[in-house]
C-alpha cells in the first residue's frame, strides 16, 4: 500500500483495492457522487447491483446514524464504507466498497488499514488540483495583461496587473523565448531566476513553446543580460529581443522581438537584439494620421445592431490580432475561427476593403498602428513644427480628417521624404551584391500575396526551395517572414513607396 501510494496514489490504490476485494473500489462524496473509482461487479455474478443508487444509499444511511462505517448486504454483494478522515461538518469523502458475498476473510480489516494511506494522496491530489487552478488564473490573468497591453489599453492592464507581481516596468524591452518542446514551464522558472523576477512573464496564447517577457528597458546592475542569460542556461533556446520602448507600445516591441527571433534561429549565440527602427507609424506626420483617421471612422464609429455583436472597439482589437497572428489569432482572441471569419467579414464591409490583398492588408495594419501612435512622437511634415499632444488646435481638439485632401491617398503618404528615407532603410540590406535575386525573390512573394505554392510558380522553383530562399531572405533583413507577425506589411509598403517616388 505504501509503495502504490508513493508510485501511483489514489487511483492505483483504488485499483489494487478492486482487485483484492474481486469487485468494485471508488470514493465518494458526501452527497453520495462517485468521485473516483476502479473496478466492476462481474457481468456474470448474481443479480449484479446498481453500484451508484447502492453506494448513495449507503451515504446517506451512514449520515442518518452518524456512524463511522457501514455494510449492507444486497443478496449477492456486500457494500462496505468507511469516511476518509473526520470532518465536523460531515463534509468528508469515503471510501466505498462493492464485494460479492461472503465478504473474504480480513477484507474489512484490509479497508481499514488502507485509509490512512488513501486519506494522505486524496488530499495531496486534492491540494495539486488546486494549485494547478491557481496557476491557471494566474496564467490567464498574465495573459488578459499581455491582451490589453498589445491593444494599448493600458490604464486597465495597469490595474488588473496590481494584484499580480511584479509591477508593470516602464520603460520595457519586449523578450520572446522560443522553448524546447514541453519544457516551457521550467524556461519560465530559469527567465525568473535569471532575471532576478524583475520582468513580466506570460505564456503566449498563440505559440505553444514560446514565452514572452517584458522587461525593465534597464539592465540588471549585476551579471549577463536576461536573453544571453536564458541562451546560455537552456540548450536549444532561442532569443529575440526588442529596442527600448514605452509601456504603452508593447505591441510595437512584441513585433520587433519575433524578428528578431527570426534571425537568432540562425544565429551562433541564438539572442539576437532588435536593430532596424523606426516604425512606419513614427515618420507618416500629420498627413499619414489625416489618411488613417480617414480609413478608420467608419469601423471606429461602428455600433452593433445587437447587444451581442461586436462593438467598434472589438472589432479593431480583431483586425489588429488577425493582421499580427493570422489564422492564429482564434487562440489570441479565444474565439471560434467561424466567429473570427464572420468579424473579418464585417470589418472588410466597412472599410471598403478586400482583406484577401495583400495591399490592403498592409494598408490596414499601417492605419491601426498610427491609431496605436501618440501623435507628439511622430515626425512633423517638412516646415511644421513638432506637435505636442494638445497643440492641434488652439482650442486642443485635432485637425479635421477632411482638412487636406490628399492625406486620404497612402501613395501621397509614401512619398513624404521621412517615409521614403524609411523604406530605403528596410530594403538596403537587398541593395548589395546579392540584392537582384533577393529582391526578385521578396517581389515575387508579395506579388503572390504571401503564398508559398504561386511564389514557387513565379519564380520557376520547387516549393521547398521557395521556403529556402525566404528563409535565407529572412536573415538578409533581419526580419520574421514566414510565420507571424510578418515583417511582408512594411515590405510591401516600402516597395510601394519606391513605385510611387516622387
Amino acid at each position: 500500500m505504501q509503495r502504490l501510494a508513493r508510485n501511483g496514489g489514489t487511483a492505483e490504490l483504488l485499483r489494487w483495492l478492486s482487485g483484492r476485494a474481486d469487485g468494485w473500489a471508488g470514493i465518494a462524496g458526501s452527497d453520495g457522487t462517485v468521485l473516483s473509482a476502479s473496478g466492476t461487479v462481474a457481468p456474470d455474478a448474481p443479480q449484479p447491483p446498481d453500484v451508484p443508487r447502492l453506494v448513495a444509499d449507503g451515504v446517506r444511511a451512514l449520515a442518518e446514524r452518524g456512524a463511522l462505517a457501514y455494510s449492507h448486504d444486497t443478496g449477492a454483494h456486500t457494500a462496505l464504507l468507511f469516511p476518509l478522515y473526520a470532518d465536523d461538518r460531515g463534509a468528508a469523502p469515503l471510501l466505498a466498497v462493492v464485494t460479492p458475498r461472503p465478504v473474504a476473510a480480513g477484507l474489512a480489516t484490509l479497508l481499514a488499514d488502507v485509509l490512512m494511506p488513501l486519506s494522505l494522496c486524496w488530499e495531496a491530489e486534492a491540494v495539486e488540483r488546486k494549485r494547478r487552478r491557481v496557476d491557471l488564473a494566474e496564467s490567464r490573468g498574465r495573459e488578459a495583461v499581455l491582451h490589453l497591453l498589445m491593444t494599448g489599453q493600458l490604464s486597465i492592464a495597469r490595474q488588473v496587473a496590481g494584484a499580480l507581481r511584479p509591477r508593470l516596468p516602464d520603460p520595457v524591452r519586449v523578450c520572446v523565448v522560443e522553448c524546447p518542446g514541453g519544457s516551457r514551464d521550467e524556461v519560465a522558472r530559469v527567465c525568473a531566476e535569471a532575471d532576478g523576477g524583475r520582468s513580466w512573464i506570460v505564456r503566449c496564447p498563440v505559440y505553444a513553446r514560446h514565452l514572452i517577457l517584458v522587461m525593465p528597458a534597464e539592465e540588471a546592475p549585476e551579471g549577463t543580460a536576461t536573453d544571453e542569460a536564458v541562451a546560455a542556461l537552456v540548450d536549444h533556446c532561442v532569443v529575440g529581443v526588442s529596442e527600448q520602448v514605452p509601456l504603452a507600445d508593447t505591441a510595437t516591441g512584441y513585433r520587433q522581438a519575433f524578428h528578431a527571433l527570426a534571425v537568432a534561429r540562425e544565429h551562433p549565440a541564438r539572442h539576437v537584439r532588435f536593430g532596424l527602427a523606426p516604425e512606419p507609424a513614427l515618420v507618416v506626420g500629420r498627413a499619414g494620421r489625416q489618411w488613417a483617421e480617414a480609413l478608420l471612422t467608419p469601423l471606429l464609429t461602428h455600433a452593433p445592431r445587437r447587444a451581442q455583436d461586436p462593438g467598434s472597439q472589438e472589432l479593431a482589437a480583431t483586425a489588429a490580432s488577425w493582421l499580427a497572428f493570422s489564422s492564429h489569432a482564434t487562440g489570441h482572441l479565444k474565439v471560434h475561427r467561424n466567429t473570427l471569419a464572420a468579424r473579418l467579414k464585417l470589418i472588410g464591409e466597412l472599410l471598403g476593403l478586400d482583406l484577401h490583398r495583400l495591399a490592403d492588408q498592409s494598408a490596414l495594419d499601417l492605419a491601426l498602428r498610427i491609431r496605436a501612435t501618440p501623435a507628439p512622437v511622430c515626425t512633423p511634415d517638412p516646415g511644421e513644427p513638432a506637435r505636442t499632444a494638445d497643440s492641434a488646435h488652439a482650442d486642443g481638439t485635432a485637425a479635421p480628417a477632411h482638412a487636406n485632401g490628399a492625406a486620404h491617398d497612402l501613395d501621397e503618404v509614401l512619398r513624404r521624404p521621412a517615409v521614403q528615407e524609411w523604406a530605403a532603410r528596410q530594403l538596403a540590406p537587398i541593395s548589395g551584391p546579392a540584392g537582384p535575386a533577393a529582391e526578385e525573390t521578396l517581389r515575387a512573394w508579395l506579388g503572390c500575396e504571401g503564398r508559398l505554392g504561386p511564389t514557387a510558380a513565379e519564380l520557376g522553383i520547387s516549393v521547398p526551395g521557395a521556403r529556402k530562399r525566404l528563409t535565407r531572405l529572412e536573415t538578409v533583413l533581419q526580419r520574421s517572414l514566414l510565420r507571424p507577425p510578418s515583417a511582408r506589411y512594411d515590405l510591401w509598403l516600402a516597395l510601394r513607396a519606391q513605385e510611387v517616388k516622387p
